[in-house]
C-alpha cells in the first residue's frame, strides 16, 4: 500500500491545503501506476509547530515539506513503469506545488523508501 508521510509547517495547514495535498499526492501515485492504485494510497499530514523545524542547523518557519513515500520495493523497478522513482519524485513535487504555489518548489524534499516483500501487511496478514 502506498503510504505518504508529510512533515510540514503547521502554518501551511490552513483547513484548505490538507484536502488539496491528500488529493494531489493520491493523484501523483495514480499518474505513475494507474488509476487502480489510487484507492490504496494513505496520506498522513504531520504539522510541525512554529519554531520546531530547522534547516542547515538553524530554526526556520519555512513550509519546507518533507515527504516520504513508502512502497513495496518491487514497485520502484516495475517493468511496466520505466523510471518509476524519477516519475514519482516529479509527480509528488508537482502535486505540492499545485496546492502551495510555485514559491515552495525549492523547499520540497521527497524520500522514497522501499519495503521488502513479506515485510508489510494489511488486516493482520502479510500482504
Amino acid at each position: 500500500m502506498p503510504h505518504f508521510t508529510v512533515h510540514i509547517s503547521e502554518a501551511v495547514l490552513d483547513g484548505r491545503a490538507e484536502e488539496g495535498l491528500i488529493q494531489g499526492l493520491t493523484e501523483a501515485v495514480g499518474s505513475v501506476y494507474g488509476e487502480r492504485f489510487k484507492h490504496l494510497v494513505a496520506v498522513d499530514l504531520i504539522g510541525i509547530p512554529r519554531h520546531r523545524r530547522g534547516i542547515g542547523g538553524k530554526p526556520t518557519d519555512q513550509a519546507a515539506p518533507n515527504i516520504t513515500l513508502s512502497l513495496r520495493e518491487a514497485a520502484y523497478r516495475h517493468p511496466g513503469v520505466p523510471d518509476a522513482p524519477a516519475r514519482l519524485v516529479s509527480a509528488i513535487t508537482e502535486a505540492v506545488v499545485d496546492v502551495l504555489g510555485e514559491q515552495i518548489r525549492q523547499q520540497v524534499t521527497v524520500g522514497l523508501t522501499a519495503t521488502p516483500e513479506g515485510r508489510s501487511g494489511v488486516g493482520g496478514r502479510v500482504a
